[in-house]
């Protein structure tokens, strides 16, 4: 359940076991190229923006929000509910489509929330998101995180981040000024409507998750119901002895 909640292949978590410094670099990286739903964020934030200086800002606060939640919270392991925090990821790739389709003014007649504040925010989500992925990795393998593995982890991730920002970079100054605007709409509700089937996903999972340690618990408590019920029957067929 862990892999799939968080999208970390097996061989990955059997690797952590005895994993080095750079390894944990290694898996940094590659969760965030494999991570759908930070990619698709980042998408939502840069595919749309030519002047570089926005780019910067928006990036930086994004980077510095998810390295605080990473960092800090797997170290003094706060955790939660990784199909709710990645939810919230989802709902995060939502509302960056719906910001870029201009849905506050169109639907709501106000201005969107002051962007840079936003992605902070969503930011420090995501890196929750990582920060539980791999404090559950951890707990999977019976490692203790140190401090330089969780700091060479949140490296590797943003060199992951890197690697993403520059392929979309590149693909922006490839398609044409006149096909992209044409383009973005459509892009733009593809990531409200990929946003909106993860959420679904997630939230499937968090109430699935729950409702079988529910029964499970039920369960329990009939085993152990019928041993006590058991147990009073034998007292009371023991014979007396005087």
């Amino acid at each position: 359940m862990i892999g799939l909640a968080h999208g970390v292949p097996e061989s990955t978590i059997k690797a952590m076991t005895n994993a080095s410094t750079f390894d944990y670099i290694y898996f940094g990286a590659t969760h965030m190229l494999t991570g759908y739903d930070h990619i698709l964020f980042l998408i939502g934030i840069v595919f749309f923006i030519s002047n570089y200086f926005d780019i910067i800002k928006f990036i930086t606060a994004f980077t510095i929000a998810h390295c605080i939640t990473l960092i800090f919270a797997t170290f003094y392991g706060i955790t939660a509910s990784a199909y709710l925090v990645d939810a919230v990821i989802a709902f995060s790739v939502i509302y960056k489509g719906f910001e870029n389709l201009d849905g506050f003014k169109k639907y709501f007649s106000t201005q969107a929330p002051n962007l840079v504040l936003m992605v902070f925010i969503f930011g420090l989500i995501h890196g929750f998101g990582l920060s539980t992925k791999l404090q559950e990795v951890a707990i999977a393998t019976g490692v203790n995180l140190s401090a330089l593995q969780i700091l060479s982890f949140n490296v590797g991730v943003e060199f992951g981040q890197i690697a993403v920002l520059i392929l979309v970079f590149l693909i922006t100054k490839i398609i044409k000024r006149e096909l992209f605007n044409r383009m973005a709409k459509f892009i733009n509700w593809a990531l409200v409507v990929a946003g909106t089937f993860l959420l679904i996903f997630q939230l499937y999972g968090y109430f699935t998750e729950n409702s079988h340690q529910h029964s499970s618990y039920i369960e329990a408590e009939e085993i152990h119901n019928k041993q006590h019920k058991h147990e009073v029957e034998h007292e009371h067929v023991q014979p007396r002895t005087h």
